[in-house]
Order: structure tokens, then sequence, then C-alpha cells
């Protein structure tokens, strides 16, 4: 996983309702990726996040697709999961499979879903990514707002040409 990342842009969220949906497994790494994903959000003027809890991240695609399905859908919808690499490959079993079906979620609902799933191989890489180092969960906060706004402005243009 790269420690780069994209330049954010002065947008305020205020307007939007957000949604997280968030793993319990590894409680206290993902208490800290929620904690700086909604501290990401206030500061660029977002009201509370809905926050939907389920057990793992393989669990998340589910609970996304329902949130994208409500009408109104939220503005964009972050999912949130810490998956550290055990004596077997299934971590990457749920990366990959988690991140498909993230996008076909976000894709046929029209409804920008980030992937805020981190697959690590070690804890202390996902200590370094959930807390002040890299801080992703910032990074998923931004990139849900611009999405959002992007999203705004295209199903916006969509409905006045029709």
């Amino acid at each position: 996983m790269s420690i780069d990342r994209p330049t954010n842009l002065a947008l305020n969220a205020a307007d939007f309702e957000l949604a997280i949906v968030a793993a319990r497994y590894n409680p206290e790494l993902m208490d800290q990726l929620i904690q700086h994903t909604l501290a990401e959000l206030s500061a660029h003027g977002a009201n509370t996040a809905k926050i939907e809890r389920v057990p793992g991240s393989a669990e998340l695609p589910l609970a996304a697709s329902l949130l994208a399905q409500q009408s109104p859908a939220p503005a964009a919808i972050i999912a949130l999961g810490v998956v550290i690499a055990g004596s077997t490959h299934h971590h990457h079993v749920i990366g990959n499979s988690t991140a498909w079906a993230l996008q076909q979620i976000s894709l046929q609902n029209n409804v920008p879903v980030i992937n805020g799933i981190l697959v690590v191989e070690k804890r202390s890489q996902a200590e370094d990514r959930v807390g002040d180092t890299i801080n992703r969960g910032a990074e998923f906060a931004s990139a849900a707002i611009e999405m959002a706004h992007l999203t705004q402005k295209w199903t916006k243009n969509i409905k006045t040409n029709r």
C-alpha cells in the first residue's frame, strides 16, 4: 500500500447525508479508523454521519448495498474495515471480493461507495494507517465528499438534460 495520497480539495460537506458501514472485527483499530474518518467529515462541515456496524469486512458489501438502495440514498457511503493477514491467504479473499462487490454496488446504484478496507500483512501496518502516521480515515472521508460533489453535479446535469 502506497503512502501517497491525493491532494484534498476544499469542499463543503454540509449539504450531504453521508453514511459509514464499519466492521467490528479488530475493534481498537476500527475505533481509531472511524474517529479519524468522522473528524475529517466534521472538518468539512458534514453533519453527523449515519454509522452501521457489521461483524466483519466480508459483511460490508451487503450493508453498503442496503444503504445505497434507500430512498433517498446517502450522498456517499464509506465502508471501513481492517483485515490483517493470518496463517492463511484468507485476507486476500476478503480484500478482493469486497473490493469488487463495493465497486459493483456503487456502479449499480450511482452512489459513491468508498472502499476503506485496509488489507495489511502485519498489525503494525494497520496501526500506521488507522492513526496519525498515514491516516487513511481522513483520506476515505475526503474521497467520499469529493465523489458526492461529483455525483451531485452530474446527476443534476442528467436530470436537467432529459
